[in-house]
């Protein structure tokens, strides 16, 4: 067995996101202020390159940008439109209706259309530039630990087979040993839990409530619509006890990015995001805009959107939290990718200050947290902090609640207002329908697939690039795979088959009369939509071979 390879480093940076990346930016730039002995810094990054796993709508708070890159404008950041003529439509079945003005959480005067997959590849250069390792192809794996203080990661092995065996072109992972470790892996990371878990950073906390969002980027007729053109929609096809909603954001040369969010706390276990976006699609408000054009990108990713209380700690002997790993979404904005970046650039500072200071402990770290509640990001996040959980009681109940924020700043009787985890929100086929529950394998929301405007989860992941090693171990854990085809099946109607957008799991029949899990895991689009909100918590993802997954490109 080879040895594993060690390498010690002062910051360990998990995860080439705006929040990795703010964060190496930032402590290049101390340094450069500092004039001390340089720190070893370095960034890793599971996909094969730099932004190949990021997705967002996106538009850009570009606040925090500025504060990192005053000029990033003449710089040549990678800006695809400013924002200019924006709208928002409340959708019926076959109609919609304007609201006469845009509300004030999601007015963008002053923002800009940009794609996450060139913005970071952009701010990566910049670290390069700056002395800093941007290193790609690496997941990490698991925490190192020195007795209780988080000591850096030991990244995925390469090369085994489906048991897990090694085969001839074995590579044992790296062990990185670090000071302090920033982790920016991400909505639902793997490290992130397991630090949840190992350091209880959750106690206290309300639970994280996610939503699952899946984007399509199309090419339309360049005159059909302006760039800079901003259209978010309400309603339809969500019904009202459902969270969510679309936009289409418009950028040069007729590229729109199209997107449907759909709130992963909704009880309906026969519900479908993946069919519910291709209806929104035969809708005469957006089927008309897609008219003459043609898909060319897929992807789907969630959001971390609980807000302030549901953010956990953020600091532990040896290592910080930053980016959606925290929480940092602002739903009532739509916006997160300002937020990271603030984020890694406080983690950043923190992390210099302990260090310079010879003191990585929880005590020496937890100015980090303070300056989070002190500065910006509590100012923004504090007064929308029970937004989110006042739609568990429905869209006129959350739309109510986020017009009254914007008055009392958030107040109300209870605070924070009570809330769920999603997976313990989806109500059972029986609770939900009744007697007239539907079988398990039911087509209830039911869609036309055209391949025109409507499309079929294989040929969405097609365009996502995924690709995995297919005879490298299933990096999609099912601890108890009985309960798939018993339980799961006569309670929930086995609902990963349906809120997975990538055909990952399927039931097939067992050859003796039965239904098994079948786990198509090459297909993953690491949305991390399984891992949060199977009902029975027996599903872990975890980082596949480095290098795997999909390819978003200009998404």
């Amino acid at each position: 067995m080879p040895e594993r390879e060690r390498i010690d480093l002062d910051v360990l940076i998990v995860g080439a996101g705006p929040a990795g990346l703010a964060a190496a930016l930032r402590l290049a730039q101390l340094q450069q202020a500092d004039g001390g002995a340089a720190l070893s810094v370095a960034v890793i990054e599971k996909a094969r390159d730099v932004g190949g796993h990021l997705l967002s709508g996106a538009v850009l708070d570009p606040s925090a940008l500025a504060e990192l890159v005053p000029d990033f404008r003449e710089a040549g950041a990678p800006i695809a439109a400013e924002v200019g003529t924006e709208a928002v439509h409340f959708l019926t079945a076959r109609s919609d209706w304007r609201f006469p003005f845009v509300p004030p959480p999601l007015s963008n005067h002053g923002h800009c259309i940009v794609s996450l997959n060139a913005l970071s590849r952009w701010l990566a250069a910049r670290v390069e530039a700056a002395g800093i390792d941007v290193i790609t192809g690496f997941g990490a794996a698991e925490v190192v630990y020195d007795g209780p203080v988080v000591a850096g990661v030991r990244t995925s092995d390469r090369g085994l087979d489906r048991q897990g065996q090694p085969q001839s072109n074995f590579e044992p992972g790296v062990e990185i040993r670090a000071k302090v470790t920033i982790v920016c892996d991400g909505v639902r990371g793997n490290l992130t839990k397991q630090l949840v878990r190992t350091f209880h950073l959750d106690a206290g906390r309300q639970p994280q409530l996610y939503a699952l969002g899946i984007k399509e980027l199309w090419e339309i007729p360049p005159d059909r619509l302006p760039p800079g053109t901003v259209v978010h929609t309400l309603g339809y096809p969500l019904r009202a006890e459902e969270f969510g909603g679309a936009f289409l954001y418009a950028m040069p040369d007729g590229v729109v990015s199209l997107g449907f969010v759909a709130g992963l706390d909704y009880r309906d276990p026969m519900f479908d995001p993946h069919v519910a976006f291709q209806r929104l699609k035969q809708h005469p408000f957006f089927a008309s805009r897609l008219a003459g054009g043609r898909m060319v990108r897929y992807g789907a990713k969630a959001l971390p959107e609980g807000g302030w209380h549901a953010i956990p700690r953020l600091y532990m002997p040896g290592a910080l939290l930053a980016g959606d790993a925290g929480g940092f979404v602002n739903g009532s904005r739509l916006k997160g990718i300002h937020l990271a970046m603030r984020t890694g650039m406080l983690a950043a500072e923190g992390a210099f200050r302990a260090i310079r200071a010879g003191d990585v402990s929880s005590e020496g770290l937890a100015g980090y947290q303070a300056a989070i509640e002190r500065g910006p990001i509590k100012q923004e996040l504090y007064p929308v902090r029970n937004v989110r959980q006042a739609f568990a009681h429905g869209l006129a109940a959350g739309l109510a609640f986020s017009a009254w924020s914007l008055v009392s700043r958030g107040w109300w009787f209870v605070d924070p207002l009570s809330s769920r985890a999603g997976h313990e929100r989806m109500a059972t086929r029986a609770d939900y329908y009744g007697a007239d529950a539907p079988l398990p394998d039911a087509d209830v929301h039911h869609v036309t697939i055209d391949r025109r405007v409507t499309f079929d989860r294989l040929t969405n992941v097609h365009h996502s690039g995924t690709r995995h090693r297919e005879d490298q171990p299933a990096h999609l854990i099912v601890h108890d795979t009985d309960i798939c085809r018993t339980r799961c099946r006569v309670e929930y109607g086995n609902p990963c088959t349906r809120y997975c957008p990538a055909a990952v799991y399927e039931m097939v029949d067992d050859g003796a009369g039965g239904r098994r899990l079948q786990i198509n895991a090459s297909n993953c689009v690491h949305c991390k939509t399984c891992d949060i909100l199977d009902p029975y918590q027996i599903v872990d993802w975890v980082p596949p071979e480095g290098g795997d997954g999909p390819q978003y490109e200009g998404m």
